[in-house]
């Protein structure tokens, strides 16, 4: 009983720290945004979005490959194949959105 119980705690605090976020923002970005004033404020700014627009692709990618797994092989997963499929695709839809939207930010500080 006490093994299971630790095992059950050893997955669940394994699994929070893998979902946390393990680059959070070097910067306060609503504070930096509102400081800008010169056009070095406004290019580090841009190169901020570009890099996390690129990270942001990075991870498309890497659910594309998934997705790819899952499709070809969905007789390794079972019933669970279609769910993973779709929370593949999902996330490959919000990662591309999040580029974007990063991309557009970028180019908005770019022209300033």
């Amino acid at each position: 009983m006490k093994i299971k119980l630790l095992i059950t705690l050893l997955l669940t605090f394994g699994l929070l720290a893998a979902c946390s976020e393990m680059n959070p923002h070097p910067m306060d970005m609503s504070l930096a945004v509102q400081n800008a004033e010169s056009k070095a404020d406004h290019e580090a700014l841009a190169k901020h979005y570009e890099e996390a627009a690129k990270e942001m692709q990075s991870k498309v990618e890497e659910h594309k490959k998934l997705l790819s797994q899952y499709q070809s092989k969905s007789y390794l997963y079972g019933r669970q194949a279609q769910d993973l499929k779709m929370h593949c695709q999902r996330l490959i839809d919000v990662y591309e959105k999040a580029a974007e939207e990063n991309l557009n930010m970028a180019n908005m500080h770019h022209q300033m």
